[in-house]
């Protein structure tokens, strides 16, 4: 088990000329470090901590231009689709979807996040 008392040695959240950089938000408790069970659940919980990161700065995820979903399992591209459509509106941002064998703290889903004031 990784040791969560680390202080991870990069910004959750960068801005930089208007443009704000949100590193990976995985589908976890972030208060016990503990997975989200449930696919839309995951995502969703990934989703909910961009946007509070944004939140940090003014922003919220209609700011979002570009989103990096990384998934160990790809077939919850379906549940990210799923999101897409629920929670953002015509033109919905540009998105990629990346399989990965596995992420931090067992969690399923992990979101990169591009927005722009």
């Amino acid at each position: 088990m990784a040791d969560n008392s680390k202080k991870h040695p990069y910004s959750k959240l960068f801005e930089k000329d208007g443009i704000v950089y949100v590193s990976g938000t995985a589908s976890m408790d972030y208060s016990t470090f503990t997975p989200v069970k449930g696919r839309m659940e995951a995502c969703e919980r990934a989703l909910d901590e961009v946007n509070k990161r944004l939140g940090t700065v003014g922003l919220n995820l209609s700011h979002v231009v570009k989103m990096i979903y990384f998934v160990t399992d790809i077939t919850l591209r379906d549940e990210a689709n799923i999101q897409f459509e629920k929670h953002f509106k015509e033109p919905r941002p540009a998105r990629t979807v990346i399989g990965v064998s596995q992420l931090p703290f067992g969690c399923t889903v992990a979101i990169d996040a591009i927005a722009h004031r």
